[in-house]
């Protein structure tokens, strides 16, 4: 019985050692993901010059000044990337998720001829593609340069996430399509009425997936797109962070004072363009791990 009770007291003392241990390395794990993001939000709201001179650790705005996000919101192409990443980003994920689906269902169907052979073909476009310069060329030969479909259309599936997909469908009970195809319901229908709502998960996370994928492009648009007012916005930070584009917004900041205050709004340029994902986000945060569990529990 002591030795029992010894036994015990170690157990009980080596999970208290590990849960204090587990807990430390996450909280430095969390510091370590957040600080970054607190460093860009505090030095977009600090003084210019007083940032310019501040060394070590930001753990507070150094001085507090909003002049940086004036600068941004009177600079006409932050608000037309905006609206541009806006269209871009609603239309090409309706578009991802209308094509995702149909491909998804149809690689669902059990009886489909060619099915193994056709889902080979599909996973071979993950590991090969044409390149850059024949899908350049494919788009000018269509007539797409410079508008938002040559953005679009070549990325309306994602491979992986058709699987993903298609392995969630297969998991809805065949007797519920039988039924309806019973009712007279077609294909269209049962996609729509049953398989979809009952995959809600999975489409959260589509919508996540491709949402932000369309949110974070700026390389296809930096390709494709000639006309400066058809810029998304992260095109338009990366002129700002890489080439320094700030002329048009520091025009009434004197000759000094431009390098400071241009350090401050390219951080309030980031925070600007990073607010909306990290608003989106916890809506559908929930639906992540659940959707992904499901698309993922068959081969």
């Amino acid at each position: 019985m002591r030795n029992a009770h010894k036994r015990n007291i170690r157990a009980a003392f080596g999970e208290r050692v590990f849960d204090a241990a587990n807990g430390l390395f996450l909280f430095l794990l969390m510091a370590v993901t957040l600080y970054p993001l607190l460093y860009v939000l505090f030095a977009s709201m600090s003084d210019p010059s007083r940032l310019a001179m501040h060394q070590g650790l930001l753990l507070f705005p150094d001085g507090f000044s909003l002049e940086a996000y004036g600068a941004v919101a009177k600079n006409p192409m932050i608000g037309r990337g905006y609206w541009n990443t806006l269209v871009i980003m609603s239309t090409g994920t309706l578009l991802n998720l209308f094509m995702t689906s149909l491909g998804a269902f149809v690689l669902s169907r059990r009886n489909l001829p060619y099915k193994k052979g056709m889902a080979l073909l599909i996973l071979f476009t993950m590991f090969f593609s044409g390149g850059l310069i024949p899908r350049y060329l494919i788009v000018t030969g269509l007539g797409l340069l410079d508008s938002f479909l040559a953005i679009l259309l070549p990325t309306a599936i994602n491979t992986y996430n058709m699987i993903v997909m298609r392995t969630s469908f297969e998991s809805i009970p065949e007797s519920l399509e039988e039924s309806a195809a019973i009712d007279g319901a077609n294909d269209f229908i049962v996609l729509a009425r049953i398989v979809l709502p009952l995959s809600m998960p999975v489409v959260a996370v589509m919508l996540l997936f491709y949402g932000v994928s369309h949110w974070n492009s700026w390389f296809s648009a930096m390709i494709y797109l000639r006309t400066r007012t058809k810029f998304p916005l992260q095109l338009i930070l990366r002129e700002i962070l890489i080439t320094n584009s700030l002329d048009s917004m520091t025009t009434n900041v004197g000759s000094l004072d431009k390098e400071p205050i241009g350090e401050t709004i390219k951080y309030a340029t980031i925070v600007v363009a990073t607010i909306p994902v990290l608003v989106i986000y916890p809506f559908l945060q929930k639906y992540f791990t659940k959707g992904m569990l499901i698309g993922a529990i068959k081969a």
